[in-house]
């Protein structure tokens, strides 16, 4: 997690901008927090911590950690914008649920080698990608019985 704070102080540095109290602190949450967080949830458990932060500086703080490349948005089909940590993690693909928006990373180096391929296939050269497989969990399913 030390990388990224001085990832993102080096950031803000250039941007004339300062490491506050208020942006250590979103930024020390979002880091230790796994998964996907929404603007939302991230803003609630900021909120548990100081109650002085505003939303609008959660959202500013996500813009700035997705601008450094620390944060990646993340979409799930359901409209909300989810934002995971991009900063030493392997790129996967998710899996969501329809039903009840599990979310499962995925990584198969099949399907990796196949976008490359097609990539050439078309004259490109890929510099990034971003895969979501919509459909129904096995939970879901056994609640629809199907």
């Amino acid at each position: 997690m030390k990388k990224a704070a001085e990832l993102f102080n080096d950031f803000i540095t250039k941007k004339n901008l300062r490491m506050t109290p208020q942006r250590a602190l979103i930024l020390d949450i979002f880091l230790k927090k796994q998964g996907h967080i929404s603007a939302e949830e991230l803003y609630d458990l900021v909120k548990k911590r100081d109650p002085s932060i505003g939303q609008a500086t959660v959202y500013r703080m996500l813009k700035l950690l997705s601008e450094s490349g620390i944060a990646r948005a993340v979409e799930f089909g359901d409209g909300v914008a989810r934002y995971e940590s991009h900063i030493g993690r392997e790129h996967h693909d998710h899996l969501i649920c329809t039903e009840c928006n599990k979310e499962v990373e995925v990584v198969d180096e099949d399907i990796e080698k196949l976008q490359e391929r097609l990539a050439r296939k078309h004259g490109f050269k890929l510099t990034g990608h971003k895969m979501y497989l919509y459909g129904i969990c096995r939970q879901c399913q056994r609640k629809k019985g199907g």
